[in-house]
């Protein structure tokens, strides 16, 4: 079995599908990203749910990221394991569109499922609910477009040379073409 050499190729520790699936469902925030208009990067941290293969938010209609993401539908979400039942060194990323709903059929359906995956006793889910059920109040969906994916466990088995290599991803272009190209401009090839 082989041992990882070091920290640089990282992309073949992909989480197992399953493990993607779980995080999502399990994890309630995220950091949401998007783009100002001027093209600065932004992110806050919110809270979520995963439900019909894509990530639903909530804010009020009045947020800066809500004008940005109206204007420029294009976002990214960034999940982490920690404080999850599965630990650290996990990650999800998305590169998402993400769109803006507005009508009372898409809120009466999210609200009390926010206030489900949040609360715990049913009469603070349905007060949380209730809440959030305000005039100014859009609910935000984002349907992933691409996968970033990170299991640091598997990178940390892989060093010790205790990982079955069948759980291995194939390597992306970033760790193949752009890791050679990175050689050679630091002229560390060994051509």
């Amino acid at each position: 079995m082989d041992k990882a050499e070091d920290h640089e190729k990282v992309s073949i520790y992909q989480l197992d599908d399953d493990d993607r699936d779980r995080l999502l469902l399990e994890q309630k925030e995220c950091t949401f990203n998007w783009c100002t208009r001027d093209e600065w990067p932004m992110g806050v941290i919110m809270s979520y749910i995963w439900r019909n293969d894509r990530l639903w938010l909530t804010a009020g209609a009045h947020r800066h990221r809500v004008s940005a993401v109206r204007r420029n539908p294009k976002t990214s979400i960034v999940i982490s394991s920690t404080g999850t039942s599965m630990g650290r060194s996990k990650t999800v990323t998305i590169k998402g569109t993400c769109t803006v709903h507005e009508d009372q059929a898409t809120k009466d359906w999210f609200y009390p499922e926010l206030a489900s995956a949040l609360r715990d006793d049913p009469q603070e889910v349905q007060a949380f609910a209730d809440m959030l059920d305000s005039p100014m109040r859009i609910v935000l969906e984002v349907k992933p477009e691409k996968w970033i994916t990170y299991d640091g466990l598997k990178m940390r088995d892989h060093a010790m040379g205790t990982l079955d290599e069948a759980k291995l991803a194939a390597p992306l272009e970033s760790d193949t073409i752009r890791f050679q190209q990175e050689l050679k401009r630091r002229g560390l090839n060994h051509d």
